[in-house]
């Protein structure tokens, strides 16, 4: 039975002494075929952490796959585990690895090395500590050394390992190792990143990788693995206010309800005073649940879910932070973006806004400049392209609170997701909130929308009528609103020729300022409606995602979107302007339908087709729609005046 003892008590010692270790966070970056995979697989190897299976299944892959030569080890095909990474040799994905040794925990993120998947590598970049950067000793400094350097010190990574990898490849000259440290330096000191520890190594020859090589005895620093188990990365999230964003309302029966979520700054302990914001609504701590138990006190970084004194309303996406100790709450904000889809940014397009738990709408208003990852230069730019990253200003559709990025990580980044196809196409630094968002308020109206639209008897809406030109859209819209105006409705309308006469003349027909005419004029039709009026809109509109963000901007209920449906053909052949004539011989650039596209609705609340239907018939199936639909009463068919 002492023998039992024994070896369970010391299960347990490991255990607990497994568990005390400290966790690093790292990531590995640099350019393509730096050796980035084949330094995790070394270092994984040299501390003897992979398996007999493992091993063997390594043995037999670099024979078949293996890019070093007869009879040696690819250690990149530890972590290359997609089968185009083996046949092209690079890394696509990012490949997270857990190890350790007896004196630290790591995570390590493998990021891709080439510029297409800059966007893998900020993710990584986002939850590291630590980055170690590598560099081919042949070749310096390049363009994606600068552009990951600058990555990670927008997403707040602050220490960097300078790994000159492939000393072996230039006879582990130290003169070489010196330019380039010299030159990374001067770069690093450009963006703030004064903590750089400069190693020389070769990771495919294990050199300085586990201890210092006798390769290279002018070399005086630390080899990685020990620089790695020592480095202190200690943060002061701690120490910062305390930040609890909700992710889950917790009311699994009608005794209990806690506010679930991951503690991201600070502290908090079983009695302290928290405001609920955006709302304002105080109480305290009444108890921190935990999977193990009840605890008095719990510090960043911890899972926990919280009980309050009072019952107040809390939903997910709100931020508890201290009473007294509360930070800014603005819509509008001034902030670094790295742009990460092919598709160009679109100032002024509605995109989905994401900060933590919360999601809203919102749009970039304007692009200050662009960051030129060479010089770090400040260059004037309409738009951002793929890994491009800018200074921009950011609006949301409502103040929400946030903590410079600098200060807090989590409470000061966002993301931006595409409204359409739900990818995320740019991260998002937030650096201060932009004076109009303090100093704006809402000035309360006494007469709303509800008491004008009973004022004028009708149900108030935005009739869409998108379609290519020609396809007689002002044509129907005309005959809808006399048949309206007949019936004694309250109407008005908005025509894209006429628009552009006065409120949008400034505007021509680039697919950025076709997004910005279309907001403009949402932005009209939703006082045309707060006016009680029901409003008609014959606009081209040929993107979805601006039908889409006028939508949500006029309201689910208030807007009914119809489809004019002809084709090409038709409508050049109807050709009232002699538009289709001209963009076919060139006189016209940027014509929807010829040398620009058209997007179709896929679910219009109603289709026309004027192939089939002459605009009077239209306008009756227009009028018995929206008689169904209750936005005209039975009791207006027919009355004049």
């Amino acid at each position: 039975m002492d023998g039992v003892s024994d070896a369970a008590r010391q299960v347990e010692n490991y255990l607990a002494h497994h568990e005390d270790k400290g966790l690093l966070r790292l990531l590995t970056c640099g350019s393509v075929d730096d050796g980035k995979s084949t330094l995790i697989g070394r270092l994984l190897h040299d501390c003897k952490l992979i398996f007999d299976d493992l091993m063997g299944a390594l043995e037999r892959d670099s024979k078949t796959s293996g890019t070093t030569g007869p009879g040696k080890l690819d250690f990149a095909l530890l972590l290359d585990g997609l089968q185009a990474e083996r046949e092209q040799g690079i890394t696509i994905d990012i490949a997270y690895r857990y190890f350790a040794t007896d004196k630290r925990k790591f995570i390590v993120a493998d990021a891709p090395g080439h510029e297409q998947y800059t966007r893998n590598m900020a993710t990584a970049a986002s939850t590291a500590e630590l980055a170690i950067l590598l560099i081919d000793a042949r070749k310096g400094v390049i363009t994606q050394t600068r552009r990951h350097t600058a990555v990670c010190a927008m997403m707040g990574v602050r220490k960097l390992v300078l790994a000159v990898n492939k000393m072996d490849l230039v006879g582990y000259e130290q003169a070489t190792f010196d330019r380039i440290v010299a030159d990374y330096r001067a770069f690093a000191a450009k963006l703030g990143i004064e903590a750089v520890t400069a190693i020389p190594l070769s990771a495919l020859e294990g050199q300085n990788m586990i201890v210092r090589s006798p390769a290279m005895p002018w070399y005086t620093g630390p080899a990685l693995l020990p620089y790695l188990e020592e480095v202190d990365v200690t943060t002061d999230r701690a120490l910062l206010p305390m930040r609890f964003p909700v992710q889950w309302v917790n009311r699994p029966n009608l005794d209990f309800r806690g506010f679930s979520g991951t503690l991201v700054s600070g502290a908090v302990s079983v009695g302290d005073g928290v405001s609920v914001l955006p709302g304002g609504q105080t109480s305290r701590v009444k108890r921190i649940v935990t999977k193990d138990g009840d605890l008095p006190r719990a510090v960043a970084g911890q899972a926990i879910t919280l009980t309050l004194a009072d019952e107040i309303d809390i939903s997910r996406g709100d931020l508890l932070v201290p009473t007294g100790d509360q930070p800014a709450q603005a819509d509008h904000f001034a902030a670094h973006l790295l742009w990460m889809d092919a598709k160009a940014l679109m100032p002024g397009r509605d995109y989905l806004v994401r900060m933590g738990p919360l999601q809203m709408r919102g749009q970039i208003t304007a692009i200050k400049h662009k960051i030129d990852v060479n010089t770090m230069e400040e260059r004037p730019a309409p738009t951002l392209e793929l890994n491009d990253v800018g200074s921009v200003n950011l609006q949301v559709d409502r103040a929400v609170p946030f903590d410079p990025y600098d200060q807090n990580r989590d409470t000061g980044s966002f993301i931006l997701i595409d409204r359409l196809t739900n990818a995320t196409v740019g991260a998002g630094m937030i650096r201060f909130s932009l004076w109009r968002s303090t100093n704006l308020v809402w000035q309360h109206i006494e007469v709303g929308a509800a008491q004008r639209a009973a004022q004028k008897g009708q149900k108030p809406c935005v009739i869409w009528l998108t379609g290519l030109s020609g396809s007689g859209k002002s044509t129907i819209a005309n005959l809808l609103d006399k048949r309206l105006y007949a019936e004694a409705h309250h109407t008005t309308m908005l025509d894209g020729d006429n628009v552009r006469h006065g409120l949008n003349r400034d505007l021509g027909f680039t697919e950025q300022d076709r997004v910005e005419n279309i907001r403009r004029v949402a932005e009209v039709a939703k006082l045309m409606a707060d006016a009680g009026l029901i409003t008609l809109v014959s606009f081209i509109s040929p993107y979805r995602e601006e039908r889409l963000a006028a939508r949500a901007r006029i309201g689910e209920e208030r807007f009914v979107e119809v489809y004019v449906k002809a084709s090409v053909a038709d409508c050049a052949a109807r050709d009232p302007k002699g538009l289709y004539r001209k963009a076919m011989a060139g006189e016209i650039r940027n014509f929807t339908g010829i040398d620009a596209p058209y997007e179709e609705p896929v679910t219009p609340d109603l289709l026309i087709d004027t192939a089939v239907l002459t605009p009077e018939a239209a306008v009756e199936v227009l009028m018995v729609w929206l008689r169904a639909k209750g936005y005209l009463s039975a009791e207006s068919e027919g009355s004049g005046i």
